[in-house]
């Protein structure tokens, strides 16, 4: 038996992707989201569904109404924050579980899919916080813990970012994943904030540069969180042959491989020669 390299693959044959994530669904998201349309970008936007109707102080505070989220998110991932934005770590469990199934149903109601996404609010979490992230059916969480490197998680409910974009190592690293070519590797850049940053430190040409940088690339794929999470599972269920020769893909969505350097889509339900 001659044995071979298979290698799991992102969409297409690819090895890099790009995600991004921004919370509390501030009116700037509309020119974010315009933004990342432009070039190709996807992102998770997390919001509250309890402080929309609250009163703001100025136009920064001002956040987008339930109603737009279909529409103005269309393409896009939305994901939980919590109802109320508490610090969730110092909550009592009932608290936990309310605070996230409740966002959830409020924003499912909304935009007619199922919502599996959270970003932990002032980047509060503990064992316990994660333990009701699982019974409310959350299947990522993101932290505000840069890892500054391309690496995909080893836990989705404890997923810890590249960078914010406020970090003024933003542009070396977009540089280096641009750069990177060693197909042997998976590579990962995830990019978080808040879209009313831009507005109060009037630096929107941060976001607009990266995005001209890194957008419309063919070795990378653009993808929102749950994506990447729904992405990985299937890729997980791949049933490859002992001799390398064949793999059958079990889920409802094709799978990538490479096999010798050579690109091959596992579709569906199927047995493929490998």
């Amino acid at each position: 038996m001659e044995l071979r390299n298979i290698y799991t693959c992102f969409p297409g044959g690819k090895h890099k992707v790009l995600t991004l994530s921004y919370d509390d669904g501030k009116i700037a998201d509309r020119r974010l989201v315009a933004l990342f349309n432009e070039y190709g970008l996807k992102g998770t936007f997390n919001v509250n569904s309890g402080l929309v109707d609250r009163p703001f102080t100025n136009a920064y505070d001002e956040r987008i109404p339930v109603s737009e989220y279909k529409e103005l998110y269309k393409g896009h991932e939305v994901a939980c924050h919590t109802v109320l934005h508490p610090t969730i770590a110092r909550s009592p469990k009932e608290q936990m579980v309310l605070q996230v199934i409740e966002d959830r149903r409020k924003l499912e109601e909304a935009l007619g899919y199922t919502v599996r996404g959270l970003a932990y609010p002032n980047g509060s979490f503990d064992d316990n916080v994660v333990d009701a992230l699982k019974a409310c059916g959350i299947r990522h969480a993101r932290t505000v813990h840069s890892t500054l490197g391309f690496a995909m998680p080893s836990d989705y409910l404890r997923w810890n970012p590249t960078c914010s974009h406020k970090n003024e190592a933003l542009e070396r690293l977009s540089e280096e994943f641009i750069n990177l070519h060693k197909t042997q590797y998976l590579y990962m850049m995830y990019v978080w904030g808040h879209s009313y940053e831009f507005e109060i430190d009037n630096n929107w040409h941060v976001i607009e540069n990266f995005a001209k940088k890194v957008g419309n690339k063919d070795d990378i794929w653009y993808a929102t969180n749950i994506e990447i999470v729904d992405y990985m599972e299937a890729a997980s269920r791949v049933q490859v042959s002992v001799n390398g020769d064949f793999a059958y893909n079990p889920s409802a969505a094709s799978v990538w491989l490479e096999v010798d350097k050579k690109h091959i889509e596992l579709k569906p339900g199927v047995t493929t020669t490998l």
